[in-house]
């Protein structure tokens, strides 16, 4: 799945936001998604020295890809999604991406991302994430291969070495489409029980 769209070579059809995520979301105050408690699931994020730019810190472009990273890395480990295009009936794209910056990341700083659902449509899944800098008090931080490997939930003790206010917040939604017709397509059950195990309560 792809990050970004080119408009002007993919056959992706007009889908509307507002039909996607319709608004019968709870209203949160903005602080609420900075707490570390919001989120269920949490990746380790290795930075790169490419990420950084001519002022020291990783750019702001490069955020998208963390999350873009951290959502994938969910789906296909706990909701069985196919990223085959080849096998898989459905392929996801994203139709709203924002990300809000409260302090800097750099290289090379391992951040932790964090990601929660907001809702789920019939085909469309509203992801709200965040990344946590390490405690600069806590400078070593044993992490296991597994965690890399699978990420881990709020029960794990990797948490305490993180920061609990976030120093990037975001938002995105994708929408899941038949993979022949690119037409909006129903999310199957398991995929939708993967989903859930992440929900913001209401």
């Amino acid at each position: 799945m792809k990050l970004f769209v080119n408009l002007r070579t993919s056959r992706l059809p007009y889908i509307s936001v507002r039909h996607a995520v319709n608004s019968t979301q709870p209203i949160r105050n903005v602080d609420f998604y900075t707490q570390r408690t919001t989120y269920s699931y949490f990746l380790p994020i290795q930075t790169r020295w490419q990420d950084n730019d001519q002022y020291g810190h990783v750019n702001n472009a490069v955020y998208h890809g963390y999350f873009d990273t951290l959502i994938n890395h969910y789906l296909i480990r706990y909701c069985g999604l196919n990223t085959n295009r080849q096998s898989s009936s459905m392929v996801g794209f994203i139709v709203t991406n924002q990300c809000s910056f409260h302090k800097p990341v750099k290289f090379p700083e391992n951040p932790l991302a964090s990601l929660a659902v907001e809702k789920i449509g019939r085909s469309s899944v509203h992801y709200r994430m965040a990344l946590f800098n390490q405690v600069p008090t806590k400078k070593s931080i044993s992490i296991h291969f597994n965690i890399l490997n699978d990420g881990c939930f709020s029960d794990c003790s990797v948490l305490e070495g993180f920061e609990s206010l976030a120093c990037t917040t975001a938002m995105s939604t994708h929408v899941f489409v038949d993979t022949m017709s690119e037409k909006p397509k129903e999310l199957p059950e398991g995929f939708k029980n993967g989903l859930q195990k992440i929900m913001i309560p209401p």
